[in-house]
């Protein structure tokens, strides 16, 4: 099953579809800017936010990371993670020059994450990157809710985040 989003009014399709809310979260393992590997289960016992994109070398990608980092420090019990296919070096550079600290950026360049996920671009000009989406876990790894930006240059819904969080 393939789903369509939007570049700037463009159609691109990405395979399959998120997780359901109710279901347990696929696993995964990212890379951390400083090469270390990040897992589902590294989380257990506090809730995640995953803050899926395409490149922190968007302003759209980059604005959410830093709106992610402002807020993630007034989260209770929450980490979130910035995912995309960005290298790590590169996300290490991003951090360092923004003075982000609060979040964890991580790196599916070698994890199925993008299909595990349902957020991979299977054509378009970004093909092969990420959709723009949202995926909230509760404190077992399971699928509390999800947000796909229809638009790709749209921002997340950082209020469907918020509301999710505030239960």
């Amino acid at each position: 099953m393939e789903t369509t989003v939007f570049l700037k009014g463009s159609p691109m399709h990405i395979s399959g579809k998120l997780p359901e809310a109710g279901t347990e979260a696929p696993d995964f393992v990212l890379v951390n800017k400083d090469l270390t590997d990040i897992c589902k289960h590294d989380f257990k016992g506090r809730r995640v936010v995953l803050n899926i994109f395409p490149s922190l070398d968007t302003d759209v990608c980059a604005s959410s990371v830093r709106k992610f980092n402002k807020d993630a420090s007034e989260l209770e019990n929450t980490v979130v993670i910035c995912v995309s296919k960005d290298l790590p070096f590169a996300m290490a550079r991003f951090c360092v020059a923004n003075g982000i600290d609060n979040v964890y950026t991580a790196s599916a360049f070698r994890s199925d994450f993008g299909k595990a996920y349902g957020v991979e671009l299977l054509d378009g000009p970004l093909r092969g990157l990420f959709a723009r989406a949202l995926v909230i876990l509760d404190e077992d790894g399971n699928v509390t809710g999800t947000s796909l930006s229809e638009e790709i240059t749209t921002e997340p819904d950082y209020e469907f985040a918020k509301k999710l969080l505030a239960k």
